[in-house]
């Protein structure tokens, strides 16, 4: 998936909120019952001390961008360079704006708490939105960021004649990225499963990323192993 940060490719896949939930509605919680999402937010509401103003960047649809606006004390603001999704996240009642994370219309220290699920993958220069993330956050204010491993799904990838998804901020990258700007890199590493009940559910999950992936026919139902991780930064 070496066009993960390529800005025509990233425009096309979020165009609509199509294959962002073919993807999302196959992801199960860890064995332990540990969910990503909760996970981040849980780090989120640990940054919070009294009355906070959140950025949250590339929100999708706008499902974590609610959760996030019901914490107490929290005045959020939601971007994503996606029309429609800014549309669907202003739908659920959310300050919703139109924004690209390399060029962010706010001032300087304007947040207590920004946080970026799955999409640091996608920006076109990383070095750029990172020096925004630290710009707009006030002094002592936290990062939260969601990103997969380099091993997420490769076993599908695989199976399909693919190749791992290597990106530029990954598990594996990501301590020493954020690092590079915050002083307190933290991480929550959590081993996700991804649940097929078919063959056709599996070929749909691959179908969405566009890659021309055909997977060879199988009979019942099968998973495979997610790689994600939690990163906080102060």
């Amino acid at each position: 998936m070496s066009q993960m940060n390529d800005p025509d490719y990233v425009r096309e896949q979020y165009a609509s909120e199509d294959n962002l939930e073919t993807r999302r509605s196959v992801w199960q919680p860890t064995a332990e019952g540990l969910d990503p999402v909760n996970e981040a937010l849980n780090a989120i509401d640990r940054a919070l001390v009294g009355d906070a103003d959140v950025l949250e960047v590339g929100c999708g649809t706008g499902a974590m961008a609610e959760r996030i606006n019901a914490l107490p004390g929290v005045t959020l603001v939601a971007t994503d360079f996606s029309e429609r999704f800014v549309e669907l996240t202003a739908a659920r009642g959310v300050d919703a704006r139109q924004a690209d994370i390399c060029y962010l219309p706010f001032d300087d220290a304007s947040f207590d708490v920004v946080y970026a699920g799955w999409m640091l993958y996608h920006v076109r220069d990383l070095d750029r939105a990172l020096n925004e993330v630290r710009r707009v956050l006030r002094p002592g204010g936290t990062f939260v960021a969601v990103t997969n491993g380099n091993d997420h799904i490769a076993d599908l990838l695989r199976a399909a004649g693919g190749k791992p998804a290597i990106t530029q901020f990954s598990s594996e990258t990501g301590e020493f990225v954020l690092g590079r700007r915050f002083g307190d890199v933290r991480r929550h590493d959590l081993e996700t499963r991804a649940v097929f009940g078919d063959h056709a559910a599996a070929q749909a999950y691959l179908d969405s990323f566009d890659e021309g992936l055909v997977l060879p026919p199988f009979e019942g139902e099968r998973e495979y192993a997610g790689h994600v991780t939690v990163f906080e930064a102060r």
